[in-house]
């Protein structure tokens, strides 16, 4: 069994695999400053929960956008699997994709993942949005190779700063899709500017990524926290797939410990 630790800025995501198959997964608070005996100690008892032990594990891979969070998943690795993590970013972790920019080293790993898991699943030029702390875009090319892309600041991050940064509009969720465009109360305005205001970002910055692209034009899929909220008023996105970054962890090791 593999375990797939996808650690991002506000939220880690663990997946275990049973040869090719997503068995069982966990989604946990990003605290920066958990030692690596405290993350063990996590992943002991999600294991146990699940009728499982750390010695049903076979292997680690690891993408993190949190140097000390990578860190401790390191030390994770070595403690319960008594074995080295595979670390996207490490000079020993090939990718098997090109990365058509100048300097590679500055892309973050977890959009380098979905770039791969995207492009295997369509097999042809495509955009991925991943709804997460950032909103992130990534292109990928009709020959597998990555060519940047756009990041924009997340849903989450612009709900708070609304909260945080005035004095009279509410704190809001999006559990409930706006009922129309026009809001009726600050709470219902603030749900449609978010929701309709980032799904007409998504299709208006996908349109001028993909029109930057060589033909035919791009698919695009999307992953990420808040996929399900804004995805489905966004005309341009085909499908989510809310485990995409894991996906594209599980291959890379397989294609790792093929070679």
């Amino acid at each position: 069994m593999l375990l797939a630790v996808d650690a991002g800025n506000s939220h880690t995501v663990l997946g275990l695999f049973a040869g090719p198959d997503l068995a069982r997964h966990w989604r946990l608070a990003s605290e920066p400053r958990q030692t690596g005996d405290e993350l063990a100690v996590t992943l002991a008892g999600l294991l146990s929960l699940a009728g499982l032990a750390a010695s049903d594990l076979d292997g680690m891979v690891v993408a993190s956008v949190v140097p000390a969070l990578e860190k401790g998943w390191r030390q994770v690795a070595r403690t319960l699997l008594g074995q080295e993590a595979l670390v996207v970013g490490d000079p020993d972790c090939r990718l098997g994709m090109p990365i058509r920019l100048a300097r590679p080293g500055q892309v973050g790993p977890d959009r380098l993942v979905n770039a791969l898991a995207a492009y295997h699943r369509c097999r042809q030029a495509v955009v991925v949005v991943d709804f997460g702390t950032a909103t992130t875009f990534d292109c990928v090319a009709a020959d597998g190779a990555f060519l940047g892309g756009a990041i924009v600041p997340g849903v989450g991050l612009g709900l708070a700063a609304l909260a945080e940064k005035t004095a009279r509009l509410p704190r809001v969720d999006l559990e409930e899709p706006p009922a129309a465009a026009i809001g009726t109360d600050p709470g219902a305005a603030i749900r449609s500017g978010v929701v309709f205001g980032y799904a007409s970002l998504v299709d208006g910055l996908v349109a001028r990524l993909a029109g930057e692209m060589a033909p035919p034009a791009p698919r695009v899929l999307a992953t990420g926290g808040w996929a399900a909220t804004i995805a489905p008023h966004a005309a341009c996105i085909e499908a989510v797939y809310p485990h995409l970054t894991l996906e594209g962890l599980a291959r890379i090791h397989a294609t790792a410990s093929r070679r």
